[in-house]
């Protein structure tokens, strides 16, 4: 029997559902597809890219699939610089820019997005975006490219505004908002782009305010010389793979621009306005002044109430002040000061003023010293006890109160430092009888010279220092008699023993680098992992010597001292001082006990920014995430190894700033050849 149409065609769709059926019903792990590795890819905007003639403060650019836009504050620049902050979104597809100042007329505006577009699943970062138009007849598409680093410590500038200024003035960069911004990508590096031909002049800086302009506190770096950019053709190999997996070269014009190299390195001067920050009587016997700011001139302070009124303090007070000379502590020595709840104090003293000049100025300051509830408690007590051994037949001496001293140097002392003592008030007298010094041999006690006791700083009255040439592995006992140290209350040591062993020859490390590149006076530092000193030497005859490392991971920095002072100077805008050099050497030193080292050190040989070692960098670029297959095996992200310089967008990525062109395929950002000059612009 044959079946009619309706019949078949029932039967079909009995079959297609039973499979259907089947095939949910069975057990598996469905695959989610192939992982999605690619950034987005721009499609269009609105402006088109290099468009002329817009005049809309609305621009809308789309992508191939759904994104996000992340810290815009800190990553999205907009040039010339907006006093409102635009609005930037991401809603699907589609980023939208909303910008809130009024459209400026015959000016190109670029959006950088810098790496803050991402797709919306996996995260993809589309490194270096940027879009341009023009509100008159024609676009400016001349750019600047460089790196910026920290100059202390070279680390790479990382979200730190990029601007130029055709105002050549010295003092434009004060009171100016920037012309034109780009802003520095995690490896430090920057793209200015919309320049007009002409004469430029280049800093960096760290816009805490967000008024465009540097502020005195603000980190800042600046370029020596005033560049001009300028671009030329080129011509542009791309490789395009075929559906089939083959390979193929097809060439496009390009462009170059140029000054593509410029290196900055910022710092900081370490302004700070100065003035009287607080003042504090913590107890009867000290009164604490606070500054704001260091300062190498102290404060003349004159009494204005009480019995010693008209007097100066250092007439009544002993000064205890640190390296810094900030903070300073004075040690009430007149008991009738010292009483007096209450002191009106004339300060005179340098201070910042209006023009932001260090000048003289007076203040005048009220100190009040309240009894706490503790000590009164404490006094009740004293005086009660004071009055139940009057009324009885014992005889009681009074409570004595000791000068107290402690060791700041461990059990093992290093050879090539002095014993450091501290006391808990500055010091009225010092018996060099009472002191004493022993070296101990097999049990045997040899009796040393009489060491000295002298202040570590001449402005610390209460921290001292005791020098020797220590003999290696040998154990030694310092001691103090009992009130062999006096101090300005009258107060006197208990006996007083520090014993503590040199440490043996065989525990220690020498490390020496000759040095070649350096024509001037340099320091080299030994670095720990922190990437802070643990070892300082100058350099002589080409040679930096460190005879006393103990054993570990370390490694090496040195800076040209330009002024032979020994220690490291920042940089001053306004006098056009740079900061002085830096150079680290390239690898990690691994120190064994009783080893020497010798490490030649080339100074220009490695790349400037490929010097500080990855294991002490700070601000590294952030890494891309490793997404494991079922199988346990990663997948390799093709972003991670390609070189962008052969992508026909011209994004750049982490491993290479200086790509070719941008979307519309009309230019390229410079040559990775010119990248060896900025790495090698120290030689």
């Amino acid at each position: 029997m044959k079946l009619n149409d309706v019949t078949y065609m029932r039967l079909i769709l009995a079959a297609v559902a039973a499979f259907i059926l089947a095939a949910c019903a069975s057990m598996g792990r469905p695959t989610g597809g192939e992982y999605d590795v690619d950034p987005p890819v721009y499609v269009q905007s609105n402006p088109a890219i290099g468009s002329v003639n817009f005049k809309k403060n609305h621009i809308t650019i789309d992508f191939n699939e759904n994104v996000q836009v992340e810290d815009v504050m800190n990553k999205v620049v907009v040039s010339p610089p907006q006093k409102n902050i635009p609005s930037i979104t991401a809603n699907g597809k589609r980023v939208t820019a909303e910008l809130r100042d009024s459209m400026l007329d015959n000016t190109t505006y670029t959006i950088d997005f810098s790496d803050a577009i991402k797709d919306l699943n996996e995260g993809n970062t589309l490194d270096g975006f940027a879009i341009d138009f023009s509100t008159g007849d024609s676009i400016d598409s001349l750019r600047i490219a460089g790196m910026v680093f920290e100059a202390r410590t070279l680390e790479p500038a990382q979200n730190m505004l990029v601007g130029v200024y055709s105002n050549l003035s010295d003092t434009a960069i004060t009171t100016l908002p920037l012309e034109r911004i780009g802003r520095t990508n995690q490896l430090g590096q920057f793209i200015i782009r919309g320049l007009k031909p002409g004469n430029y002049r280049i800093y960096a800086l760290n816009d805490i305010n967000r008024d465009y302009h540097w502020d005195r506190s603000e980190d800042v770096a600046f370029y020596d010389v005033t560049v001009s950019p300028y671009a030329e053709p080129t011509t542009v190999n791309d490789t395009l793979i075929t559906l089939d997996g083959r390979d193929s070269i097809v060439t496009h014009p390009g462009t170059n621009y140029f000054p593509n190299d410029i290196l900055l390195t910022w710092f900081n001067e370490g302004y700070k306005a100065q003035y009287l920050k607080d003042y504090t009587r913590p107890d009867r016997r000290r009164l604490l002044l606070n500054l704001a700011a260091p300062s190498d001139t102290f404060p003349t302070i004159t009494l204005l109430n009480g019995p010693a009124a008209g007097k100066r303090i250092d007439e009544l007070a002993i000064l205890n002040t640190g390296m810094t000379r900030d903070t300073l502590e004075y040690f009430i020595t007149d008991t009738a000061l010292m009483a007096q709840d209450t002191m009106m104090l004339a300060l005179h003293f340098l201070r910042t003023d209006t023009l932001q000049q260090l000048s003289w100025g007076d203040d005048t300051i009220r100190v009040l010293y309240r009894e706490p509830k503790a000590n009164k408690t404490k006094e009740k007590k004293v005086k009660k006890k004071k009055d139940d051994e009057e009324n009885s037949d014992s005889i009681v001496g009074p409570q004595l109160t000791f000068l107290n001293i402690s060791a700041k140097t461990s059990n093992t002392q290093e050879i090539y430092l002095p014993i450091i003592f501290e006391m808990n008030q500055p010091l009225d007298t010092i018996i060099p009888e009472g002191l004493h010094l022993e070296m101990i041999r097999d049990t045997i006690f040899d009796t040393l010279a009489v060491p000295e006791l002298v202040r570590v700083d001449p402005f610390n009255t209460m921290r001292y220092k005791v020098e020797y040439k220590w003999e290696p592995g040998v154990k030694y006992r310092f001691s103090a008699d009992s009130a062999s140290i006096v101090g300005i209350y009258n107060e006197w040591n208990k006996p007083f023993k520090h014993e503590f062993t040199a440490r043996a020859l065989e525990d220690y490390s020498l490390l020496a680098f000759n040095v070649t590149g350096v024509r001037d006076s340099a320091i080299v530092e030994v670095l720990g992992s922190d990437d802070n000193p643990v070892a300082i030497a100058p350099l002589k005859d080409g040679v930096a010597e460190f005879p006393y490392l103990q054993p570990g991971t370390y490694y090496a920095r040195l800076y040209i001292d330009r002024n032979g002072n020994g220690e490291y100077d920042t940089g001053n805008l306004l006098d056009s001082i740079q900061p002085e050099e830096v150079y680290y050497y390239p690898k990690k030193i691994v120190l064994k006990k009783n080893w020497d080292v010798e490490q030649s050190w080339d100074i220009y040989e490695t790349p400037i920014d490929l010097q500080k070692p990855q294991e002490i960098k700070k601000n590294k670029p952030k890494e891309k995430k490793r997404r494991r297959n079922p199988d346990g095996t990663f997948v390799e992200d093709e972003n991670d190894n390609r070189n962008r310089d052969e992508d026909e967008d011209g994004y750049y990525d982490d491993t290479n700033f200086f790509g070719p062109g941008n979307p519309n395929g009309s230019s390229n950002i410079g040559n990775m050849n010119n990248q060896n000059n900025l790495r090698n612009l120290r030689r």
